[in-house]
């Protein structure tokens, strides 16, 4: 339920949220107002410069990013983080599309909830939720990552299906005599090894994502959002290329909010399909990676549908 003038109704929520802000004076009012929306008890506000408090112990620290000089930020997000995790405090960053790299290096997986220029109900869900998760111990379900993460298992049940079948490959090539393992339905006898499968190319895969971009131009961005699948095929096709891709470019490669975007590679990160690796030559920025799990299933994957005579999906 809203009100008139479109702020939640703080009378909805049974919050008792207590929070550290921190934020420039000249900064956004957006959070000050979720905040206020909530009946939220503010036990510190801090500027940039100072960053942490002797005296408060919140449920949430909420943090303003959007427009501080990317310096500062690289500076003072580890120690945020760090407070943070010390305090078992969820931890709400509000940021512009500029300062997604920056504060990415620093923030990204976890309980962190970034928030990529959001509304004032935004801020409010993301601040609730976070203050709820962390009343839940360690290793207990949260239920706000059902839907998402549902998907997320699915998908991290198929990328181990095919790692292990890869794996029993190679197993049988190593083992030389040893039988292939039986498959339902073939009946064929079998006289030496398979042929072995083309290597997949990077432009096999653009392909494919400019397929899947041109799907959403007659049917619309939304109808078919696969953030997890988007972003493993950019990743891969990279990882052919020998190139390096930033976490802003992977938001954009995922063709969702990115907000999202940076949920599901949190996500995705914490499940072990991505890894993160710091810029060695700027702190403010890292680049996404697949593990070497999810790349093997990749490339097994694709190798298996050219060999099928099957497209990308």
């Amino acid at each position: 339920m809203t009100r008139p003038d479109g702020l939640p109704d703080a009378a909805n929520y049974d919050t008792g949220i207590d929070v550290v802000l921190i934020a420039a004076p000249d900064a956004s009012d957006r959070l000050t107002v979720a905040l206020a929306a909530l009946h939220s008890r503010i036990l510190a506000r801090l500027d940039w410069q100072a960053t942490s408090s002797d005296h408060a112990a919140p449920q949430v620290i909420v943090v303003e990013a959007a427009g501080i000089d990317p310096a500062l930020l690289a500076e003072r997000l580890p120690e945020i983080v760090d407070l943070a995790a010390a305090l078992q405090a969820g931890l709400v960053v509000a940021l512009s599309v500029e300062e997604i790299d920056v504060v990415a290096a620093a923030t990204l997986g976890g309980s962190t909830r970034l928030l990529v220029d959001p509304t004032i109900g935004d801020c409010v869900a993301a601040i609730v939720v976070a203050a709820e998760a962390s009343r839940i111990p360690a290793g207990v379900f949260d239920v706000h990552r059902e839907t998402d993460g549902t998907r997320l298992e699915r998908l991290n049940t198929e990328v181990a299906r095919i790692a292990e079948a890869l794996a029993r490959l190679t197993r049988a090539e190593i083992e030389g005599d040893a039988p292939a393992p039986p498959i339902v339905g073939d009946r064929t006898n079998r006289y030496g090894a398979p042929p072995a499968l083309a290597e997949p190319s990077a432009a096999d895969v653009r392909r494919a994502i400019r397929a899947r971009r041109l799907r959403d131009q007659f049917f619309g961005a939304t109808l078919f959002e696969d953030p997890g699948w988007d972003m493993l095929l950019d990743l891969y096709a990279a990882e052919l290329e020998r190139g390096r891709v930033s976490v802003s470019s992977l938001c954009i490669a995922a063709a969702v909010a990115p907000t999202t975007a940076l949920r599901w590679i949190a996500r995705m990160t914490d499940t072990g399909l991505f890894e993160r690796h710091p810029d060695a030559h700027d702190r403010r920025r890292a680049f996404m990676v697949l593990s070497d799990r999810a790349s093997e299933a990749m490339r097994g994957y694709i190798a298996a549908t050219s060999g099928a005579d099957l497209r990308i999906p």
